[in-house]
């Protein structure tokens, strides 16, 4: 098969770059080599895969997508500029290159000629909000953002929309209604959305991929707006203590890389998948407390650690993927638990180098009227 990864040379989309070529397919990388990611140099990262073609360019750029698209059956759409926080005062660079930009791609997939037979697009757990919960008294329940009063009380746990008591989290299936908290989520469920329903009306099998907390090698570390994974072995790298919001035991579900790439092999290859949304992640919570011991410990066990009681607006407390889904129709398993795919992170992080702007990014989120 003949492949576009756009965002190719980033960090999931090079892993999966990886599996196609080690499968057997043309694989064309389009990336823009964003100096967020890639280093204000924009040099095509040593990793990317040398049997794979690599198309600089922009995916808002009309006539550099035609022209990437040329001979293409399969588009893996991976590229978007990826930053909670940052998102929410760079609006338009976050819409231009998430909305606007996959826009582009589609018009292109409706009014020109090609040979695309599926589209697999990345997508993300932020569209949902907070996850979902189980309140005693009723059952299954959807709260929104808690209330800036409850975040000042130091008042940390989700409260049932209903009655008001403390509710459990509950792993989060895909028809969870979604609640964005951020223009960034805001772009992932318009990109999921435009994709899927143009590819149902148009005849091109689609699918997204709400992808929950990734990590893994090759990751930016250097990119204060990535994971959180990644944000804390920079400052570990750098011997800088971990600064931990709220309380701590807000919880993730921490999906390996491989997994992910799995994922989108499974869909590529399945027609059970078509027009269809699957959570990809492990189906565990962790809070972000363990992790950041887990790391502390493996790499530098003098190190500091600061739980701030400090919230930043639009967090949410808990989300973790209901997987039973992908399971079913794409035959997904994770096959990486966290404590041996961060080994292997860790193996790779000792021969890194990288700029902690972690405090650069929260003097922005304050400054901004974001961090409280």
């Amino acid at each position: 098969m003949k492949i576009l990864v756009t965002g190719g040379a980033g960090f999931i989309g090079s892993h999966l770059v990886d599996k196609l070529t080690e499968e057997g397919h043309e694989v064309r990388v389009f990336d823009n080599l964003e100096p967020q990611v890639h280093g204000v140099e924009q040099k095509i990262p040593e990793y990317l895969n040398k049997n794979a073609e690599f198309v600089r360019g922009n995916v808002y750029n009309k006539e550099e997508v035609k022209k990437a698209l040329e001979d293409i059956e399969v588009i893996f759409h991976q590229a978007a500029a990826v930053g909670v926080g940052q998102s929410m005062y760079q609006i338009e660079k976050y819409v231009k290159v998430n909305t606007i930009a996959t826009a582009q791609l589609l018009d292109i997939l409706v009014n020109d000629e090609h040979d695309v037979k599926k589209l697999i697009v990345a997508s993300s757990m932020s569209v949902y909000g907070e996850g979902a919960y189980e309140c005693d008294n009723c059952g299954v329940v959807y709260p929104k953002l808690r209330s800036i009063k409850q975040l000042r009380r130091r008042d940390w746990e989700m409260r049932c929309p209903n009655c008001r008591q403390i509710v459990k989290p509950l792993p989060t299936k895909e028809d969870k209604p979604t609640h964005p908290t951020s223009i960034y989520a805001i772009t992932k469920r318009d990109q999921e959305e435009m994709c899927i329903t143009i590819g149902r009306a148009y005849g091109i099998p689609t699918v997204a991929l709400r992808y929950f907390n990734v990590y893994g090698t090759r990751q930016s570390l250097s990119n204060p707006y990535t994971g959180v994974v990644a944000i804390f072995l920079s400052r570990i790298l750098n011997g800088n203590p971990l600064i931990i919001f709220e309380d701590g035991n807000q919880s993730r579900d921490f999906v390996h890389v491989s997994d992910v790439v799995q994922a989108n092999i499974l869909a590529m290859e399945t027609s059970k998948a078509d027009y269809e949304i699957f959570n990809i992640g492990t189906g565990r919570r962790l809070s972000i407390l363990n992790v950041a011991n887990i790391l502390i410990q493996r790499l530098n066990p003098n190190l500091r650690l600061e739980v701030t009681g400090k919230f930043r607006e639009g967090d949410i407390r808990h989300c973790y993927a209901d997987i039973s889904k992908a399971q079913k129709k794409l035959g997904y398993t994770p096959k990486i638990r966290f404590e041996d795919g961060i080994s292997e992170l860790i193996e790779w992080v000792k021969a890194c180098r990288a700029v902690d702007l972690f405090e650069q990014a929260i003097k922005e989120l304050k400054s901004k009227g974001l961090m409280k």
